[in-house]
This record gives structure tokens, sequence and C-alpha cells, in this order.
């Protein structure tokens, strides 16, 4: 990785409505240059997490955004969960990916921190690396008492008074924002019910009780289950298997056992290759004997870096697809339009259409830019249809919540090869301008261009006519099919004139 990039995990007061999460969700996915990587729900805890990462501040702009969203829809007064918590976004905290440091982190932090105090009326806490007090470095301290204790001493005790934002509370509550390594969110599940025993395990094991350095832990009863539930702050301190064989051991004195175990959004691999070490007695072993780590190192030496797109597709999953592939070949056709008008540019013999020549390629690189996005824009929208399938079902509550985050996932999902098609016909009629006006020895570069367009056309409106048999929204329906009808119009009467000019210009028939 040789560029700036930052992990962002903000914690939700909300894991319950699932229209709520789908929009929080949705304005990740909508931020420019940003990757939603994981996203959980649990029902108990009534909290949300997503995993994001991009840039410094295309992150911190989507951490805004949903930071924003959640303070109008999360009501803290109506609200009860097992997690403690103190605001509807309650920790907002950033990682270095990349190049970044934790120095950048921590001004991330805290230019987020103002801009939310600022400009939502939000009370913001720094806590972990960019945290301003000592105090405040651990996000228990500042978290002590929840939102029902900060609602009444924000405004008298001067320990509580934040770093940003106005000394009181609203509904939203406050939001604590910081920097810190990356974390290992994890659940110990017990075989009892007694919730006894999983917070008296959680004393034993957290640091703050005498426990293990870098594990913070609480013992609470999810699911009828008692579940000690873990933050691991750095794995090479203490690790995975360290943590688990402790709490085997606790549990054992307390005449139970470990049930399962559950992860809490992304782990990095090198936890996963300590476990295997651990649990295989493997002393010799070295994380490069990874199949996968050799090889993608062995791609990185050969100046690849990732496996290609090409690849990818033909990889077998779901994954990226069809409309991937339509935006793919958009680009395509976006990147030999460029061509076309810069062999055109600067000539003298073409110099009565300089102007407009120039305006083609400032045109064609905004989509080719916007189409190259919408590669992986279309396999996270197919994702987030597969991810709402995969919902529970079994009670007609669960039925309708599916039901409706099918439905709203699918709208995701035809949306984005709906703009593919139209952005295709653009550089279609592009192409065929092009060809009238640019460089004769290009004629056939502008006419591949269009035959690149119309196939991203075609693909992307069969993605959007599948998309469109699944769903309820008949008026949607007819919206999409009636686009698709006008583009299919446009495309058809550009492809006329290229057939014209490549007759004229080229001496071509088709």
């Amino acid at each position: 990785m040789t560029r700036k990039l930052v992990e962002c995990v903000p914690n939700f007061s909300e894991g319950r409505r699932i229209e709520v999460i789908d929009a929080l969700t949705e304005v990740v996915q909508k931020s420019p240059g940003v990757y939603l990587l994981d996203r959980h729900s649990d029902a108990d805890h009534n909290r949300s997490v997503l995993t994001f990462a991009g840039p410094p501040q295309a992150t911190a702009d989507a951490a805004f955004e949903a930071i924003a969203l959640a303070a109008r829809e999360i009501d803290l007064d109506r609200h009860t969960g097992e997690h403690p918590r103190i605001g509807a976004t309650d920790v907002v905290p950033f990682i270095p990916l990349g190049d970044s440091t934790m120095e950048e982190c921590i001004e991330l932090a805290r230019r987020l921190g103002r801009r939310v105090g600022e400009q939502l009326g939000i009370p913001v806490y720094l806590y972990e690396a960019a945290a301003t007090r000592p105090d405040r470095m651990n996000l228990e301290n500042i978290r002590r008492g929840q939102y029902e204790a900060l609602k009444e001493s924000i405004s008298s005790d001067p320990d509580r008074a934040p770093d940003f934002g106005p000394a009181r509370v609203g509904p939203a509550g406050a939001t604590v924002i910081g920097a810190r390594p990356f974390l290992i969110a994890f659940n110990v599940y017990l075989a009892t019910g007694d919730v006894s025993a999983a917070k008296a395990i959680a004393k034993v094991i957290r640091f703050s009780s005498g426990g293990l350095p870098f594990v913070k832990a609480l013992g609470l009863l999810v699911e009828g289950r008692a579940q000690v539930s873990m933050n691991l702050t750095d794995f090479t301190q203490t690790s995975v298997p360290r943590v688990v064989e402790m709490i085997r051991q606790e549990a054992a004195n307390r005449g139970t056992s470990i049930h399962h175990s559950e992860l809490v959004g992304l782990i990095p691999q090198a936890a996963l290759v300590d476990s295997a070490r651990w649990y295989l007695q493997l002393d010799q072993f070295a994380s490069d004997q990874v199949l996968e780590t050799r090889l993608y190192e062995a791609l990185a030496s050969e100046g690849g870096g990732a496996v290609s797109f090409l690849d990818e597709l033909a990889d077998g999953t779901a994954t990226p697809g069809g409309g991937s592939a339509a935006a793919h070949a958009g680009a395509m056709a976006a990147a030999l339009v460029s061509m076309v008008g810069r062999l055109t540019a600067g000539k003298k013999k073409y110099a009565q259409v300089e102007g407009r020549v120039q305006e083609i390629i400032q045109q064609s690189e905004g989509l080719r830019r916007e189409l190259s996005e919408a590669v992986t824009e279309d396999a996270r929208a197919f994702s987030g249809v597969m991810q709402a399938r995969r919902m529970p079902h079994d009670t007609p509550a669960q039925e309708a919540a599916r039901a409706g985050a099918i439905e709203r996932a699918t709208h995701q999902a035809a949306a984005v090869p709906l703009e593919v098609a139209r952005r295709a016909t653009t550089l279609l009629e592009l192409a065929a301008e092009l060809s009238e006006i640019g460089n004769i020895n290009a004629v056939t570069d502008a006419a591949s261009g269009a035959a690149m367009a119309r196939a991203a056309l075609q693909a992307a409106s069969m993605n959007v006519k599948v998309n469109a048999s699944g769903i309820s929204d008949q008026a949607a329906v007819r919206s999409w099919l009636r686009q698709l009808g006008e583009f299919a119009t446009l495309a058809s009467a550009a492809e006329a004139r290229l057939i014209g000019v490549l007759r004229e210009r080229a001496g071509i028939e088709l």
C-alpha cells in the first residue's frame, strides 16, 4: 500500500431499526472515494458498527454525514440496549492505514470533533491518542454513567466539559472521537444464561481490574446467554488465543464452558496467524507461509500490486459481475474518446474545432472517472442485496423487515447500472461527434469507443431490467424502462451517424 488511507469504525446506538441502519450505510456508500468494508448490527446491544476506509479527508467527511444523520434519527431518551453509550453516534475512531501516521489521524479526529461540535451542536470528547487529557484516553472513563448521567452533569461538572461543542446534551447525546491502533472487537458466549459468570470473568481478564494488558471487557446477557464482550486494543501484545484460553479456564472454574465466539467487524490477518501458531503449535511458522501472502507479494513485485479486475471477474464469485463489467466497458469507451480528442487537439488542421474538442476531452475524462468508480459501486450494490437476503425471516416482523431491506437494496442495485447506461449513451454520442470532426486517422478509434459504449449500454440495461423484475415499486420500474428506451433511441441515432462517417471518411462499410 503506497498511499494515504485511514480506517474509520463508528459505533451507532441503533441495532433494531433496519431502515435507519440502511440509511447510515448508504451515507457511507455514496461518499466518493470511500469503501464500506463491513456492517455489523446487534439487536440486544441495540448497536451497529460500520467499518469503512479511504483517503483521510473523504473518510472524515463520510463520518460527519453519518453523525449528522444519526443525530436526526436516533433519540437516546427512548434508547435501551445492553451496550453502554453516551451518544447516537457513540464513538468514532480513526486508524492509520498505508502511509498514514497516527499523528495524522489525531489531527483528523480533532478537526472532525470541532466540526461536529460547531456545526451540529453535539458535545464531543476526544479519546485514545487524540485525547487532550490523560483521564480521557480510556473510553470507559468518558462513558461512565452513560447518557443519563452525562445529561445531568455536563453543564455543572467541569470534569465533564466537552472538548468541542456545547456543555449540554440533546436527544443525540455526545460523541467520542479519537485515533487509535487497530482494535479487535470480540465476544465470547458462555454455555450458561447466568450473566454473573460473564461479569466475573470480564472483571478477571480486563486490564483496568488487574487482568490482561490491552483488554477491555464487560459481562452482558445477549439472547439469553451470558456474553463476555471485549475490545482487544493491541493484539500484538495480548493475543486472541491467550484471551480465549483465559476465559476458558475461568469459565471452567465456575462450572461452565465456552459455547461459541463472535467477531464484530474485521480482524487483521496477522491476528489469525497468531491463533494458528498458538493452537497448531507451529513454532517455526512464518506469515509468508500463507499461500495468499506469498501470491500477493509476487504480484506486487511484478508491479501489479493487486489482482487485476479481469482476474477478479473470472474468479467464479458473484461480484464483480455483469454490472461491473458494463461499467468497465464504459470506462474503456471513455478512454478511447479521450484518446481521439487528444489526437485532434493542438493540430492546425483541426484548429476550427479546438474549443469543442477540448470540451469533449473534459467531459469524457469525467465520465471515465465516474464509470471506473461504478465498477466497485455495482459490486457493493449487489452485495447489499445479498446481505439483505441473508437477514432472518422466522417471524412476520423479521420477514417484513427483510422484504423492505431487499426492496431498498434492489433499488440501489438498479440505480448504479441505470447511471452506467446513461453515461454510456452520452459517450456514444461523443464518439459519433468526434468521428465527424476529429482526426481522420483516428476515425476507427472513435468507432471502437462507440462499440464499447454500446456494449456497456446493453449490459447495463440487462442489469437494470433483471433488478426491475424483483421489486414491487412499479412506478420506479416504469421510470427505469422509459429511460432505457430513451437511451436506446439516442444510441441508435448516434450509431447511424457513425456508419455514415465510416463510409465517407474511412471507406469502411458496416
